[in-house]
């Protein structure tokens, strides 16, 4: 233990974003937004300074210095995840940290790299053929699919870092659901992961989630909810609607009740 008023030295950390590399010396906070240290984007919803790193009592620290916006953040395993709300603050304890969050229509993600890592995680998914990953949260075909339309933009993009969520019509469109459709199974699975302790998805009383849309796909991605593998699951849901309103393949409409879904 050091001495009393001896100066505790914290390791740099790297903050990686769009490819280009960020350095954050010991001494030096760190911000992040629209004019900040680290410019994300002149989108007009995003905060100046929305997050700030700093250095305290020997850690690394993130920091929602914004008063609207909330921010989701995970270990490199998605095991570990927390909703960074107006005024909280988590001390950075891995060495790989992914941070998301949403700003409009558009979510952002960039990774923190510490040299320390004070907790190891381990992946505790298992994967069957490599491609599914069996998580706690047991989704129907259809509640996947709605994610997945959601998360397409993010999940596809080449250089992580900028994507953008559809709006519920568009996302409706791409699956060949009606709005009617896709906004019950939008509460279906909300409801689902509010139960499972997901917060950003309800409002407290009297108040509605504002944006749902994008907290779930937040949740979603930092958690390996869906992956990359899932995108082509999107192509032959929409031709099988196609095909089903056409009355070329009965009854296989991915947009009615499913997989056990009952209407809310």
């Amino acid at each position: 233990m050091p001495a009393t008023g001896e100066t505790i030295l914290v390791k740099p950390l790297r903050v990686e974003f769009c490819g280009e590399w960020y350095s954050v010396d010991s001494g030096t906070p760190f911000s992040i937004g629209r004019e900040s240290d680290l410019t994300i984007d002149d989108n007009p919803y995003l905060h100046r300074t929305f997050l700030r790193l700093y250095e305290d009592f020997g850690l690394w620290w993130i920091a929602n210095v914004g008063n609207l916006l909330s921010a989701t953040v995970s270990d490199s395993t998605g095991t570990v995840q927390a909703w960074l709300a107006p005024g909280a603050k988590l001390p950075i304890v891995f060495q790989t940290m992914h941070v998301m969050f949403s700003a409009g229509s558009s979510t952002y993600d960039f990774t923190i790299h510490a040299e320390d890592d004070f907790y190891n995680t381990s992946l505790s998914a298992a994967h069957e053929g490599g491609t599914t990953t069996i998580l706690p949260v047991i989704l129907t075909t259809s509640q996947r699919l709605l994610i997945v339309a959601l998360s397409e933009s993010i999940l596809t993009q080449a250089v992580p870092g900028r994507g953008a969520i559809p709006s519920s019509a568009e996302a409706a469109a791409r699956l060949g659901w009606s709005m009617t459709t896709f906004n019950r199974k939008l509460d279906n699975v909300c409801s689902k992961l509010d139960k499972l302790g997901v917060a950003g998805l309800r409002g407290g009383a009297g108040h509605l989630a504002t944006n749902r849309r994008a907290r779930l796909v937040e949740y979603a991605v930092a958690t390996r909810l869906v992956s990359l593998d899932d995108v082509m699951l999107l192509d032959r849901a929409a031709e099988e609607s196609r095909l089903s309103a056409s009355g070329a393949v009965p009854g296989t409409d991915t947009g009615g009740l499913v997989d056990g879904e009952q209407s809310p």
